[in-house]
């Protein structure tokens, strides 16, 4: 199957294109993209810079992709934006490449929703399976990992790390990072309990999910430093790989922002 391009689209003469490929009228292709096997463009997209759109992403209207990232330390370096296979990118949805400060490249991950008008920004690195709802934004050098969800308007902060399968609420201001599994919520974001719907959803068994109850206690429990309930947790847990994925989060240096705490301290998860 051929490709199938509008008349009314400007792609530049550069521009690496791969087979059965679909862009709609008015969109705008520049030099230094490449666009895989199987993507569909909608009307009135923009795609610039070094920008790889891999197998079967699909982009709706008025999306923005690729642009210059909004950061003034930015004085044209040759930074990339790499995009995964199977994501659908929704109207006015904006993605910015990477930053000297941040490695010089933004990337997502393989089968993630970005719903209208989400923000993506410079070096923000997001795994697969990622959702981020309406007008959910997130500031330079956010990592989130797989099947976490951004609930609608809400905001994180830069350099916020996002466990995986962790649910951000919808309106939050997430200035922490939040740990696997996990559910924040609020103005400014507090750890409100494990992401429970979302783990049965995934197929995360009865056991898990009670020993993640349990684990999530005792290492938010308001009992001795946190460093000795992490090592009680270790000495428990040390055979449980999802207590010790939230383990090796929290223990984790490479973040310079701080652990999302409960607000209150009963701990109801």
């Amino acid at each position: 199957m051929k490709n199938c391009i509008h008349s009314t689209s400007i792609i530049d003469k550069k521009t690496k294109l791969g087979n059965q490929i679909h862009i709609g009228p008015y969109s705008t292709i520049g030099p230094n993209v490449e666009i895989r096997n199987n993507v569909k463009i909608h009307s009135n997209v923009n795609i610039q810079g070094y920008t790889l759109i891999d197998e079967g992403t699909e982009i709706f209207p008025f999306a923005s992709i690729g642009t210059i990232p909004q950061d003034l330390k930015y004085h044209g370096e040759k930074s990339k934006l790499i995009i995964g296979k199977k994501n659908k990118i929704r109207e006015h949805v904006t993605i910015n490449p990477g930053t000297k400060g941040g490695g010089l490249i933004t990337k997502i991950g393989d089968n993630c929703l970005l719903m209208v008008g989400s923000h993506v920004a410079h070096d923000c690195i997001l795994g697969n399976n990622v959702i981020m709802a309406n007008n959910a934004t997130l500031g330079g050098h956010v990592k989130i990992d797989e099947f976490a969800i951004i609930g609608g308007l809400s905001a994180v902060h830069q350099y916020v790390r996002i466990g995986k399968h962790a649910m951000i609420g919808g309106m939050s201001g997430v200035e922490n990072d939040v740990i696997p599994y996990g559910s924040v919520m609020g103005n400014r974001a507090h750890l409100s309990g494990l992401n429970i719907i979302g783990l049965k959803r995934r197929g995360f068994n009865r056991k898990q999910i009670h020993d993640l109850r349990t684990a999530f206690r005792l290492i938010f429990s308001i009992e001795g430093t946190a460093f000795e309930r992490l090592k009680d947790a270790v000495k428990i847990y040390k055979k449980n790989k999802v207590v010790m994925d939230i383990v090796r989060f929290i223990k984790n240096k490479s973040s310079s922002r701080g652990i999302c705490q409960p607000k209150q301290k009963n701990n109801n998860v």
